[in-house]
C-alpha cells in the first residue's frame, strides 16, 4: 500500500500519516525528516536549511528516491509533504516506475480556515525531539514533551500572517497536482476537522 498525503497548513498530514503508518505497518516518509537527516551529513544542505533557503528539486528528488529504495518500503509507505507542485508529482511518478511501485491512493485533507488558525496558533513543539502538540493531541505533561520531557515552545513561524501566506501558496500550487491525480482516478478528499482516528476511519 502506497499512500500520498496532501493538504494545506494545519490539515493534520503528519499526525494522520503516523496513524496510517501504524495501521498498515508501513513507514511514514516525511521529506522534512529526510532533509533533517541529510543535513546531519551534508554541510551544504545544513547551511541552506539554517539560512531558510529552498532546497532544489533535484536534491529532494534524489534523497527521496534513495529513501524509497530501502528495504522497509518494499511493502508500501505513507508519503507526507511531497509532492508540493506538479513537477514533483511527475518526478514521483518516474520514481514509482523505476521502483516498480504504484500509488494506491492520494489523500487530500481539508479543514476550514477557522480550524486551521486554531490548530496553528495552539500548536507547540518540542525543540529536542520535534514532536508537536496541539488541539488534537495535547501534551499529557502540560508545558513539557510527553516523549523527552523537554519544555515545549511555540514555533516562530506560527503566526496569522505566515499562515495566510502558506494557505495562499498551497491553494495556488496544489490545483495542478489535484487535477493530475483526479484524472488518474486515485484522489480522495477528506474533511479532517474531526479527531484523527475518526478521520482515518473512513479510509
Amino acid at each position: 500500500m502506497i499512500y500520498v498525503m496532501l493538504g494545506g497548513p494545519a490539515t493534520g498530514k503528519g499526525t494522520r500519516s503516523e496513524i496510517l503508518s501504524e495501521k498498515f505497518k508501513i513507514p511514514h516518509i516525511s521529506t522534512g525528516e529526510i532533509l533533517r537527516v541529510a543535513a546531519e551529513k551534508n554541510n551544504a544542505i545544513k547551511q541552506k536549511l539554517s539560512n531558510g533557503e529552498l532546497i532544489t528539486d533535484d536534491v529532494i528528488n534524489e534523497l527521496l528516491y534513495i529513501r524509497l529504495s530501502k528495504e522497509d518500503c518494499k511493502n508500501g509507505f505513507v508519503l507526507d509533504g511531497y509532492p508540493r507542485k506538479l513537477d514533483q508529482a511527475l518526478a514521483l511518478e518516474a520514481m514509482m516506475r523505476k521502483l516498480n511501485m504504484i500509488i494506491t491512493e492520494v489523500i487530500e485533507l481539508v479543514v476550514s480556515t477557522e480550524i486551521a488558525f486554531q490548530r496553528i496558533l495552539g500548536r507547540r513543539e518540542c525543540p529536542s525531539c520535534g514532536k508537536s502538540f496541539g488541539v488534537d493531541f495535547p501534551s499529557m505533561n502540560g508545558d513539557y514533551c510527553d516523549e523527552c520531557k523537554t519544555k515545549l515552545v511555540k514555533r516562530s513561524d506560527d503566526t496569522e500572517e505566515t499562515l495566510k501566506r502558506r494557505i495562499d501558496t498551497y491553494q495556488k500550487l496544489s490545483k495542478p497536482i489535484l487535477n493530475y491525480y483526479r484524472k488518474k482516478g486515485i484522489l480522495r478528499t477528506i474533511d479532517s476537522s474531526n479527531h484523527p482516528e475518526k478521520v482515518l476511519g473512513v479510509i
